[in-house]
C-alpha cells in the first residue's frame, strides 16, 4: 500500500526556515512521503535564495492520497498573490484533508473565512484584522497579542502558527500525523527549543 503524501506548497519567496524543522522528519518517515508542489510545477526560489525543484504542479495533486497540505509563509500572501490556489484549498476543506499554515499563509485562510469559527493563531490578532478586512474570527483567536510567547494551534483539521514559532508549528504537525509518539515529540521539542534532552 502506498504511503499518503504530505504536500508542501512552494512559491517564489516562500519562507524556507518556517518548514525547515518539518521536512526532515516527514522525509525519513515510513508512514508518509514528502512532496513539493507549485502552481505550474515550476522551480521556485525561496526567500533565503534556495532554488527548489517542485515534484508536482497543483493540477496533479491526488486528493485521495493527501495526508496534509502545508502552506509556508512569505510576502506573497500579504500581497494577495497566489489566489489560484483557493479552489484547491476549498476542495481540501470539503474532503476534510488537514491544512497547516504558518505566518503570512494564515491570511489566506482568514480571507477564505476558514478561521472564523475555529480556534486559531497567527502573527497577531491585529495582523489578521489589518490584512483581512472580512476576517470575523477575533473571538476564536487564541494566540499571543504580541510576538512574545509564540504559539501554534490545531482545531478542526487546521493548524495555524505564528511566523516566530516554526518549532511549535512542527510539533503540531508531528502530533497530528503521529510521526512519533507524544513523549518523543515532546523530547524533540525540548531539545531544539531549550537544548535539553531527557531520557
Amino acid at each position: 500500500m502506498l504511503n499518503k503524501k504530505v504536500y508542501i506548497f512552494l512559491f517564489d519567496g516562500f519562507a524556507d526556515w518556517e518548514i525547515s524543522y518539518v521536512t526532515p522528519h516527514i522525509q525519513k518517515s515510513e508512514k508518509y512521503d514528502l512532496a513539493t508542489l507549485s502552481l505550474s510545477g515550476q522551480n521556485v526560489k525561496s526567500m533565503g535564495g534556495l532554488e527548489v525543484i517542485s515534484n508536482y504542479k497543483l493540477a496533479d495533486a491526488d486528493y485521495e492520497n493527501i495526508a496534509m497540505f502545508i502552506l509556508p509563509g512569505g510576502d506573497a500572501w500579504e500581497k494577495k498573490e497566489l489566489r489560484e490556489i483557493i479552489p484547491f484549498i476549498q476542495k481540501l476543506v470539503q474532503r476534510h484533508i488537514p491544512i497547516a499554515a504558518i505566518c503570512g499563509a494564515t491570511t489566506l485562510l482568514a480571507d477564505m473565512k476558514l478561521l472564523d469559527s475555529i480556534k486559531h493563531t497567527s502573527n497577531t490578532k491585529e495582523y489578521l484584522k489589518k490584512l483581512c478586512p472580512n476576517y470575523q474570527g477575533q473571538d476564536n483567536y487564541e494566540g499571543q497579542e504580541n510576538y512574545s510567547n509564540p504559539t501554534a494551534i490545531t482545531d478542526n483539521n487546521i493548524i495555524t502558527s505564528s511566523g516566530t514559532a516554526p518549532l511549535e508549528f512542527a510539533r503540531e504537525i508531528f502530533k497530528f500525523l503521529k510521526i512519533y509518539d507524544d513523549l518523543t515529540i515532546e523530547k524533540w521539542y525540548q531539545l531544539f527549543k531549550h537544548g535539553i534532552w531527557q531520557e
